[in-house]
């Protein structure tokens, strides 16, 4: 990957060679917005928008020929968190600004992609009914519940969100790579967010549950900033106290989801009593980084 990154940082051509080739496909757009990410962070925001610019043409063709907004989504929501890491140098910050980006996605999904969404309820309408007459075929007769248009354009919206997260982390990882390496790993164990911010977080979504079942997809949006803070805490433990145990949490954390709202519910705490403190104060200079790749700073 870090090849990848050098060939994109060698000029404008090949970043536009690459940015262009993944936001033509869905598969690998993921890899179209993190260059778009690299360059807006590195080389700032003019070549950044010039680029951008030339992936909405695969991305909206692939919107408008197949009906799948995904790409031109992603892109969009990685470049605004890119713009607001650029112009502020706050990594909380632009991690919070997936917020905006899943509530702002749902919201474009529910107005302009209503033909889509139908769509997405019937496929969803026929699974769920195949997996109630298999039940009912082994003697269990369960009503499963039926997502409507309004929970599964929150789940999109959110998972744009998410996306743009990772694919902006890895922007930053990679130019961390090339130009500061280690910068990373302390920028990402740093990542925490003050008592408001997160009580903040935890209302905005408290309200949305309280519109309803449908509306519990949008809410999960708000918890977004306090997932990875969760994580960076984690990263933050070892990297204080050692230990060979972060891949283990990590399956766990992809398997059991009591683990990932352990995770999120260490943020909150973390955001009012300062773990790291009292990790350094109780366990004296940090151990070897040991949080995965290196990486940080604008360069």
């Amino acid at each position: 990957m870090k090849g990848l990154a050098e060939l994109v940082m060698r000029g404008r051509w090949q970043a536009l060679l690459v940015a262009v080739l993944g936001a033509a496909s869905v598969l690998f757009c993921w890899i179209s917005a993190a260059v778009v990410a690299l360059v807006t962070l590195r080389r700032g925001l003019a070549e950044g928008s010039w680029l951008f610019f030339w992936t909405l043409l695969p991305a909206g063709t692939v919107a408008v020929v197949y009906s799948d907004t995904g790409p031109l989504a992603l892109l969009s929501g990685t470049m605004l968190l890119a713009v607001v890491l650029r112009t502020t140098v706050n990594l909380p910050l632009a991690l919070l600004a997936s917020v905006a980006v899943g509530i702002v996605g749902g919201l474009l999904i529910t107005v302009f992609g209503q033909a889509f969404l139908e769509q997405l309820v019937e496929l969803f309408t026929r699974f769920v009914e195949n997996w109630e007459a298999q039940l009912a075929a082994s003697g269990q007769a369960v009503e499963l519940h039926r997502p409507d248009a309004t929970q599964i354009a929150g789940m999109l919206g959110m998972g744009t969100a998410t996306m743009s997260v990772l694919c902006l982390l890895l922007a930053r990882y990679w130019q961390a790579a090339l130009y500061n390496p280690g910068g990373f790993g302390e920028e990402f164990r740093a990542l925490r967010y003050p008592a408001g911010v997160s009580t903040a977080l935890v209302l905005a979504g408290l309200a949305l549950s309280t519109l309803g079942l449908g509306y519990r997809s949008w809410a999960m949006t708000c918890f977004i900033p306090l997932s990875f803070a969760g994580l960076a805490l984690v990263h933050a433990r070892v990297a204080i106290r050692g230990g060979g145990w972060l891949p283990w949490f990590y399956i766990a954390w992809v398997i059991f989801d009591p683990v990932k709202l352990v995770v999120m519910f260490l943020a909150i705490a973390d955001s009012w009593l300062d773990f790291r403190q009292r990790w350094e104060r109780r366990g004296g200079p940090p151990a070897d980084g040991g949080d995965g790749p290196p990486g940080g700073g604008n360069g």
